[in-house]
């Protein structure tokens, strides 16, 4: 099986958000300002798909959080998206617990990455959607998969990544994924093979939300 692409858009800013990562942790705020702007659209795509119209409010809590034990981080900037994720993640099940909402259930939590093939109807189905009835239907998920979906679409995270913070085997989530993409082009009435994967088209449908 071919893998998934990470969004050229997240490879092309990587690098600026290391080095601006870098420069916050030396008290630059200028700087976390910048890394803010690289990591907020996609992490409130994410809590989006999680507990929808409170993602904000979590994405806020998650953001004092991150600002609170930057310190502590180290990596590049792929891995302070993924680092930010699971503090994102962490915020969002916190506050369905004190809503007293269950996370949607799913099967059972599987792998979500390496999909194959260069082009598919999975892409076809994300891109006829605006990016909010996308999201709309990516939380009409199972969550194991509408988190695999998010996470490798929306933050852009590689399949490594994606699984540390769902704390699952790689595998799992991308067989995950594999079926919550396939599920969204059902819905939306297109055809496809089962064997067919995400692409960087699919990553701009979603991974550009504001």
């Amino acid at each position: 099986m071919g893998q998934v692409r990470q969004p050229r858009r997240v490879q092309a800013y990587d690098g600026e958000l290391g080095a601006a990562v870098a420069r916050a942790q030396e008290g630059d705020e200028a700087a976390f300002a910048v890394a803010y702007r690289f990591v907020q659209p996609g992490l409130l795509g994410y809590l989006h798909g999680i507990v929808g119209d409170d993602a904000e409010d979590v994405a806020a809590d998650a953001w004092l959080e991150i600002a609170r034990d930057l310190g502590r981080f180290k990596g590049d900037g792929a891995g302070f998206r993924g680092w930010t994720a699971t503090i994102a993640r962490h915020r969002a099940l916190d506050h369905l617990r004190r809503q007293r909402v269950r996370p949607r259930a799913g099967g059972t939590e599987q792998d979500v990455l390496d999909l194959p093939g260069p082009h598919s109807t999975h892409e076809q189905a994300l891109e006829s959607m605006s990016t909010e009835r996308a999201l709309e239907l990516v939380r009409g998920l199972p969550r194991d998969q509408a988190e695999a979906v998010l996470l490798r679409v929306v933050v852009g995270l590689d399949g490594p990544a994606a699984a540390r913070v769902l704390g699952k085997r790689p595998g799992a989530v991308r067989t995950a994924a594999h079926r919550g993409l396939k599920r969204l082009a059902r819905q939306l009435g297109i055809g496809g093979d089962a064997e067919m994967g995400v692409t960087d088209g699919a990553s701009r449908t979603l991974g550009e939300s504001t």
